[in-house]
């Protein structure tokens, strides 16, 4: 077959662009389709293909204000051709999902979540509810939601990473859905006992949602030594006036990081989300998930046994959660069966199996 992949845009490496990675193993001859294309910042299996761009990627200053233009991405996405491929997979958290198929090819999109910021995470990132700029964002919104409902009827079948976002297609789209894990470490990895370190970790985008803010609060509050590894958005703010408890590194290679995931003492996962890579690798180190308990978190951390939950997203129910945490004897074959989950050969294979199925 002639394969087309859809990803919305190659602008890193993170955990949408390891699903991709896995994708095009599984495709090794497919083109790649994107809204914009910053090269450099990507694996070699990603860039060393054809890469085939919308109008987008010709906007100025798009390696750092590529989100400003999000009321063009619809059109264009729906401005890329593809005419005689037989498969189109699309890797979607935005638009890649609404590309315009031909009538014979066979349309399978792999979803990390509906638009957030126009459907459930909307008043979280525009909580102003007056003024011009609340007028403009409304009328934009509205056209995105629109568009989003009416471009899902273009995809043959739906994938997504957990059930938790599977809910979200059935109750935004009205669609069927099947659940593939993503492929969070590699196939046949043994978790291995290493010699934990007194400190927790968090490895994450700096977002709203991410409530990076509550660990550092709760973290302020105990004491304890926090290690921070990431950056985005909310740096300035979150960043400001630290204690010395709490360190932050940013721009670390992969392998620095997986390190510092050997050593902690414990993961922190204080955020809401669709499903969350950052949780599995850390359990594939043996090391455990104190996580907010809803959401991915809940499909992929076994409680008591790989981390523990904590109920309500407060400083006092995270600081409950790291004492339980604590007095846990966790066994490395707990980890293993976690992880056994999330592996990229199993994640290949089920996607194998799907298009086996539809086409």
């Amino acid at each position: 077959m002639k394969v087309a992949v859809i990803h919305d845009w190659l602008t890193g490496f993170r955990g949408g662009e390891v699903v991709l990675d896995a994708i095009l193993k599984a495709f090794p001859t497919a083109d790649l389709f994107t809204l914009f294309y910053s090269k450099g910042k990507l694996n070699a299996n990603i860039e060393n293909r054809k890469i085939f761009t919308a109008f987008t990627d010709k906007l100025p200053f798009k390696e750092k204000l590529y989100r400003n233009y999000l009321p063009l991405f619809p059109t264009a996405i729906e401005s890329l051709d593809l005419k005689g491929y037989d498969l189109i997979l699309s890797s979607s958290h935005c638009v890649a999902k609404g590309i315009i198929p031909h009538p014979n090819t066979l349309h399978i999109s792999y979803v990390h979540s509906p638009m957030r910021y126009v459907w459930d995470m909307y008043y979280d990132y525009f909580p102003q509810r007056s003024g011009l700029k609340f007028f403009i964002l409304q009328n934009i919104s509205n056209y995105l939601r629109s568009w989003d409902v009416t471009s899902a009827q273009r995809v043959d079948h739906f994938l997504c990473n957990s059930d938790f976002v599977g809910k979200r297609i059935k109750k935004y789209y009205r669609r069927d859905y099947q659940v593939v894990f993503p492929p969070c470490v590699p196939s046949k990895h043994k978790v291995q006992e290493f010699e934990k370190e007194d400190f927790y970790l968090i490895v994450s985008a700096f977002a709203p949602y991410k409530r990076l803010d509550l660990a550092i609060e709760a973290f302020r509050k105990n004491g304890k030594k926090l290690l921070l590894i990431g950056g985005g958005q909310t740096e300035k703010t979150l960043l400001r006036n630290l204690p010395s408890n709490i360190e932050w590194k940013k721009g670390l290679p992969r392998e620095e990081v997986h390190s510092y995931y050997k050593r902690a003492k414990g993961f922190i996962f204080p955020g809401l989300e669709d499903f969350g890579i950052t949780p599995v690798e850390a359990q594939s180190y043996g090391t455990p998930v104190i996580a907010f308990g809803q959401g991915g978190a809940l499909e992929t951390v076994v409680s008591k046994k790989t981390g523990v939950f904590f109920p309500e997203q407060t400083v006092d129910s995270l600081l409950s959660a790291v004492e339980e945490s604590d007095s846990i004897r966790y066994k490395t074959r707990d980890f293993q069966a976690s992880i056994d989950r999330f592996t990229e050969e199993k994640f290949i294979n089920e996607i194998l199996k799907s298009v086996d199925r539809h086409k």
